[in-house]
């Protein structure tokens, strides 16, 4: 198997769009490739058929390979629950709560199960594309270091450093991070990438010919910088545009509340493209009036968002918004805090043993040790008039928590195991559901949207008017490929992964 691994100067630099654009690039060429990243620090994270966790860059990045996401492609998941400290999911499953010390000092343990999946992987595929994380120059953690030249020794792989240009400051960027490495990962950089530059390229000729001749390292390519291409963003970097944008727009509005552990902000990326859909984060402290449908997210901690909800009032702003008629939504932690109350006996969330909940749905919730990690397919129940669709909606569940039913409003049935999920108002105006991905479901998001159209006294959209999600991707894909193959030099890719 070759590999080549794609490291930054920084966080957010692009790495993961990079290896998400090489994926397609090599699977093109007819390879079987996979993405892999050792280590990844998100809240946004998606479960595998096999009922496993991992994070959704790496699942955007085997979408763009063509293969089956797998939990080997990213065997440490670090799931931030507070300022101090995280939940550290292993090959998919939960492996324990640590602070940041504490999973320091863990490092040199967890390298073993880096290598297990690594060496799973080289028996499936042709080729891995192996990513990086923040910056490898950052000294304090190069000893124990497992996801950048820690992970470039284990699989003995060429590296190429990337530069976000429109950060400024990409050449310093550069130089200092080859400066800053022991001489044996300086020699792992075969080459220089550029990503995300506004302008003529030839106006950098210079200064790539200066740096290269400063550092002994060529330039693989500069990537132009590109906003019309859709490709899943890894963290939340992405929800500030979304608080930016104004109401000006007359079909439907869209609030999203930005909860302070919020995870999966993914789940909303197919409602925002819709074509008659303005979709906006929003704080506790905003006004939600001009809006006709609230959304409350997943949540990490769904007990601590709950207080600062109430903490904020903004329950209030909540119940006035349903009064008014507008549309609530909760989807896994934000299901949860709609019910009567939340349970915490084990304290697996707080220190308290229960809270009440917002009390708009019928039913409570107990915090369990155990996570509930699946993928799901099923049928809405038919009496939520505002949902139903006669086709299979398919999503993933991953929450901390049973719940205790009070209502026979069920909003979901699972076709296997028979088991309810969510429920619905009488009104059909607000429904909860521990489906993440449900709205990734095009018939199900175009009803829903219409069911709201109508409402409004607005006419409904036809189906085709709106689009399908997963071509969406692909065609992201395939852009994202046609970007890099114009723009970066394939030929020398190729020779430095020896293919």
């Amino acid at each position: 198997m070759k590999t080549i691994m794609i490291q930054g100067t920084g966080s957010s630099v692009g790495k993961s769009v990079v290896v998400a654009g090489l994926c397609r690039i090599f699977s093109d060429m007819g390879y079987k490739v996979t993405p892999f990243k050792a280590q990844n620090m998100a809240l946004n994270s998606y479960i595998t058929a096999d009922g496993r966790e991992m994070g959704r860059a790496q699942v955007v990045q085997a979408e763009a390979a063509r293969v089956i996401p797998d939990a080997d492609m990213n065997p440490i998941l670090i799931k931030p629950n507070s300022d101090t400290g995280a939940q550290i999911i292993i090959h998919g499953k939960v492996y324990g709560n640590m602070s940041a010390v504490q999973y320091h000092k863990f490092k040199k343990q967890a390298k073993k199960f880096v290598k297990e999946s690594f060496n799973r992987l080289s028996e499936k595929f042709d080729i891995m594309v192996i990513e990086g994380a923040g910056s490898p120059a950052e000294i304090n953690l190069i000893e124990n270091d497992i996801v950048n030249m820690g992970m470039a020794k284990i699989a003995d792989s060429p590296v190429i450093l990337t530069g976000d240009i429109d950060k400024g400051g990409v050449f310093a960027s550069l130089v200092g991070t080859v400066t800053l490495l022991p001489e044996q990962d300086k020699n792992r950089i075969k080459a220089f990438l550029i990503n995300k530059f506004r302008g003529d390229v030839n106006l950098l000729e210079p200064a790539l010919t200066e740096i290269t001749r400063m550092t002994k390292i060529p330039f693989l390519g500069v990537i132009p910088y590109f906003k019309d291409i859709y490709i899943q963003e890894e963290d939340g970097v992405a929800v500030e545009n979304y608080t930016k944008k104004d109401l000006s727009f007359n079909d439907i509005k869209i609030a999203v509340l930005h909860l302070p552990h919020i995870s999966n902000f993914t789940d909303f990326d197919a409602l925002e493209k819709e074509p008659d859909v303005m979709l906006k984060y929003i704080k506790l402290n905003d006004n939600i009036d001009d809006f006709d449908i609230l959304i409350i997210p997943g949540s990490k901690n769904t007990i601590d968002d709950l207080i600062k909800i109430k903490e904020s009032n903004f329950h209030l702003n909540i119940k006035k918004f349903i009064s008014n008629s507008g549309f609530l939504v909760g989807i896994c932690g934000g299901f949860q805090i709609l019910g009567k109350k939340i349970f915490d006996p084990m304290h697996v969330e707080s220190s308290s043993t229960e809270i009440d909940g917002l009390g708009i749905l019928d039913f409570s919730t107990k915090m369990e040790k155990d996570k509930t990690t699946r993928q799901v397919k099923g049928k809405i129940n038919p009496l939520c008039k505002s949902l139903f669709v006669n086709e299979i909606i398919e999503g993933y569940e991953i929450h901390m928590g049973l719940n205790e039913y009070f209502s026979n409003n069920f909003l979901f049935e699972n076709l296997e195991t028979k088991e309810k999920d969510g429920l619905f108002s009488r009104d059909n105006r607000v429904w909860g559901t521990y489906i993440h991905g449900i709205f990734d479901n095009d018939l199900f998001r175009r009803r829903f949207l219409n069911y709201v159209r109508t409402e409004k006294g607005l006419k409904p959209l036809e189906q085709n008017i709106g689009f399908k999600y997963k071509q969406y991707k692909e065609d992201g894909f395939n852009k994202l490929a046609k970007i890099l193959k114009e723009n970066i030099d394939l030929t020398a890719l190729l020779q430095i992964m020896k293919l």
